[in-house]
Formats: C-alpha cells, sequence, structure tokens
C-alpha cells in the first residue's frame, strides 16, 4: 500500500446524491485502491442513512460538537469504507442535505464545520490504529477542514482541497467566526476574511496544501473574474500549486455493451436499434440526427438558448429530446419547444435514470451548451456510447471533446462538434455542422467510433490523483 486518505464530502455515491459531487466521492476509492492507495470516506450521517448504523461500529466520540454529541462510525459497504458522522442534532433532519422546504438550513455554516472539525481530529489523531497521510476535501462543505489541520498544527498530515464548483463558496457571517473555532487573528484579507464574513471555500483554498478541479481548463479559468466568482485572485496567487485532473465516468455502470440493445465500437449495430426505441418510447420521427439534452435545466447548463437554435435545427431534418428538471421558466420553455415542433421534439420534466441510458444509447448527439462547466460528465457517457457531443468551450468540456476542424476530420480524430462563444450564433453553427456531418455517414461512423474509443474512465484519473499525493506527501 502507497499511502492512507481520508476524503471527507457531504455526498458519496451510493449512500446519497445531488450531483456529480457524489459521483466523483464514490468512484475514487476504488479507482485509487488499482494504483495503491487506500481511502476512506467520511460523510455525514443524514437521516436516511442511520439505519446504516446497524452495519457499522463506532470509532469516534466527540463530545461538544457544535451543540451537541458527535459519534463517528465506520464499515465496510457497497466496496467503500464508509465513516458517518452521526450528531443528530445537525444532520437527523427531514429534507435533503442542505435544506428543507423553506430552504437552506440556517444552520449549515455549523454543520458543515462539524464534518470538517472531525475529519481535521481523525486526521491528526488517526482512527482504529488508521491514519491518514493525505486529507482530500471537497467542495465548500469540507473548505473548514484543511484550516482547522493548519492552525491546529497538522503534523505529518498533508491536504488537498478540490473545487468541483466555485459557485457555491460556504459563505459565513463575521459574527461566526469563534462559534466555528477558527483563530481571529486570521480574519483579515489574505487569510480568512471574504468581502466581510467568512468562506469555508475560501479557507479551505488559502490553507490546503494543494488545490486541484475537476478539469485542466476550469483551473485556469478559475483564475479570472469571468470563472472565479470573487476567489479567481486566491486561486492565481496560489497558481503554482492548482492542478486539474479531469474526473471519470463508471464504466461499469454506463456502458453501450451492457445496454438491453447492446453495441460497441467495434460492433455498433445495435445503435440503430436503439435509436428506433428512443423514437418509439417519446413519439418522434426524425430523418437527421437526432439530439438529446439531459440536464438540470437552468441558465448555468445553456438551456435558455435551446428556444433560439431548436427551430431551425428542426427545419434542417433535426429533432430533440429532453430529460431535466430545473427552473419554472426553463422547463415552460422546453414545453413550449415541444408543443411547437410536434413529432420532432419531445420533453419530459424530471429524472429518471434508467430512462437516461435509452437517451444515450438511442440519440445521435448530445448537446451540453454550458456557460461553464467544471468537468462534466454527460459529454463523457455520449463518447461513450457514440452520441457525439456538441458542447462549448469550457471547463472540462474542452478538455474531453475534440471538435470537428478542418484538422481534426482530416487527421481522423474528431469526436464531436466544440463552440465558442457560448451564445446562440454559435450554437447555431455548430448545429448545423452537426447536420451536415450526419449527413456523410462514412464521417459520421468515424466519429462515433473515435467517440466511443476515447477513455472515459477513471483510470488514468486515479493515476492522476495517486501522482499528486505522492508530490504532496513529499
Amino acid at each position: 500500500m502507497k499511502g492512507r486518505v481520508l476524503s471527507v464530502a457531504s455526498e458519496c455515491v451510493p449512500f446519497v446524491k445531488t450531483g456529480g459531487l457524489a459521483d466523483v466521492v464514490g468512484a475514487l476509492p476504488s479507482a485509487l485502491a488499482a494504483v495503491g492507495w487506500d481511502m476512506r470516506v467520511l460523510i455525514p450521517a443524514y437521516r436516511a442513512l442511520r439505519p446504516l448504523f446497524a452495519q457499522m461500529e463506532e470509532v469516534w466520540h466527540e463530545p461538544g460538537l457544535f451543540g451537541g454529541d458527535g459519534t463517528v462510525y465506520a464499515g465496510k459497504l457497497h466496496g467503500i469504507d464508509l465513516l458517518l458522522l452521526d450528531a443528530p442534532h445537525l444532520f437527523d433532519r427531514e429534507g435533503g442535505p442542505y435544506g428543507g422546504p423553506g430552504g437552506d438550513w440556517w444552520d449549515n455554516p455549523q454543520r458543515f464545520a462539524a464534518l470538517s472539525w472531525v475529519a481535521a481530529r481523525l486526521a491528526q489523531d488517526g482512527i482504529a490504529g488508521w491514519q491518514p497521510d493525505i486529507l482530500h476535501a471537497h467542495d465548500w462543505q469540507a473548505g473548514f477542514a484543511p484550516a482547522y489541520l493548519a492552525y491546529r498544527g497538522k503534523g505529518a498530515v498533508r491536504s488537498v482541497m478540490t473545487v468541483h464548483n466555485i459557485a457555491f463558496q460556504g459563505w459565513a457571517p463575521v459574527t461566526l467566526l469563534n462559534e466555528l473555532r477558527l483563530p481571529g487573528e486570521q480574519f483579515y484579507p489574505d487569510g480568512l476574511e471574504y468581502y466581510g464574513g467568512l468562506s469555508s471555500l475560501k479557507a479551505g483554498l488559502i490553507t490546503a496544501d494543494w488545490i486541484t478541479t475537476v478539469s485542466p481548463t476550469y483551473a485556469a479559468e478559475l483564475m479570472r473574474a469571468d470563472f472565479g466568482m470573487g476567489l479567481q485572485g486566491v486561486i492565481a496567487a496560489r497558481a503554482a500549486r492548482v492542478s486539474g485532473i479531469l474526473n471519470g465516468v463508471d464504466t461499469g455502470v454506463w456502458s453501450p455493451e451492457g445496454e438491453p440493445v447492446p453495441f460497441s465500437a467495434k460492433q455498433p449495430g445495435g445503435k440503430a436499434q436503439a435509436r428506433a426505441a428512443l423514437c418509439a418510447a417519446f413519439g418522434v420521427d426524425v430523418p437527421g440526427p437526432l439530439a438529446i439534452v439531459v440536464s438540470r435545466l437552468t441558465h448555468q447548463k445553456g438551456i435558455d438558448l435551446l428556444p433560439q437554435v431548436v427551430p431551425d435545427f428542426v427545419a434542417a431534418g433535426g429533432g430533440l429530446v429532453v430529460l431535466g428538471t430545473g427552473d419554472p421558466d426553463m422547463e415552460d420553455a422546453m414545453r413550449w419547444l415541444a408543443d411547437a415542433h410536434p413529432g420532432r421534439v419531445a420533453v419530459k420534466i424530471g429524472y429518471d435514470e434508467a430512462l437516461s441510458h435509452l437517451l444515450f444509447s438511442g440519440a445521435d448527439a448530445v448537446l451540453v451548451p454550458s456557460r461553464f462547466e467544471p468537468c462534466g460528465l454527460t459529454q463523457m457517457y455520449g463518447l461513450r456510447y457514440g452520441t457525439l457531443p456538441v458542447v462549448a468551450a469550457t471547463g472540462g468540456l474542452a478538455d474531453t471533446v475534440i471538435g470537428a476542424s478542418p484538422a481534426t476530420l482530416a487527421t481522423g480524430v474528431a469526436t464531436g462538434v466544440v463552440f465558442h462563444p457560448t451564445d446562440a450564433l454559435a450554437f447555431g453553427q455548430a448545429l448545423t455542422k452537426l447536420v451536415e456531418i450526419y449527413g456523410q455517414p462514412k464521417l459520421w461512423a468515424q466519429m462515433q467510433k473515435n467517440a466511443m474509443s476515447h477513455p472515459v474512465g477513471w483510470e488514468t484519473s486515479a493515476a492522476s490523483y495517486a501522482a499528486l499525493y505522492d508530490k504532496v506527501r513529499g
């Protein structure tokens, strides 16, 4: 075994998930085990997870944890060495991880400070004969963990802070400084102070030994005001200790060979049958490329651009199936598109994991016009299934899709269509290019084969994390 890592986060598949963070946290342990690193994962014991205690043992007790006692339980569940922080006064509630029917929980700063505090304690003192070399904190919910580690004297333990989405920063008023167990002398602009208050994410960024983001392009983007959302200066100041490591996807779960109608790069015939099944399921008949959108329906995801470009795409022979949920006005816009183009555009508001597999299996292309995208998994699912991605040139989209250009087409390496800037004009031109490529069957087949041959699993990413841990540990 090369080393040990304590990973701390608010979500982890298959236990709790609201977004891609959970997929990454759940996938890393087994991926890292394959390259010799032992990772354990600490998450809060939300109400729905409390029944798991019966399969676990108590390994840590923390009295006076931000308003009540905390207990850590450990067990091997679903192949993950899981640590659950039981603090009923903070986490035993109806609702989601971050809020209930009335919005975010009022005490989220204390809730996730507690998670971070326990993570730092476990990293420093060890747990049941196991002590990590690296504390790996994910997003704002774990941002105080590197800070507690640094301010309390971390010893030999080193820390890594990963930014999955910088839009969420864990802001808290300065009046909580003492309650959150943070040193007052560190409250200054180059320290904990953040626009007059506190940010758990900034705390992690300034105290961690290394910072990572979930794609190389996103790492560079975050040093610019357009993407850094107020933290660009903090990240730029630490540029020498910032790395971008792409996420991967679970190629066992997302596998065209394992679908009801199997196919692969070597045996692509089943793709046409899957397309027919998708058309039948949604009542569409599309002579040209059938595109899909599987997404949160938000401005960040560029969904507002679809009503501006889909009518021309349909007129050129294309069709669209949308699966997702989000902002009410975006949902209404998708319904309007379906009503305006019956038989060519179909929409299902909501999310259905099994149905998403049908969409990726049967579609010709997947549209990802995001204004910013730290990494993105949707385009990787598209590559895996030969469903050519049409993506904006940002973040992980730019790092994973090889756009069709004269050079990439001449050398036979293109895997999708990339456009810039993220506006309706460029997006519409990208869809025109998609229709043109679809009209050239040999070229289309080559691009599908390229896409399906592109590595999207965790192997490369795990090796990159392992190399980083080695470097940070020294």
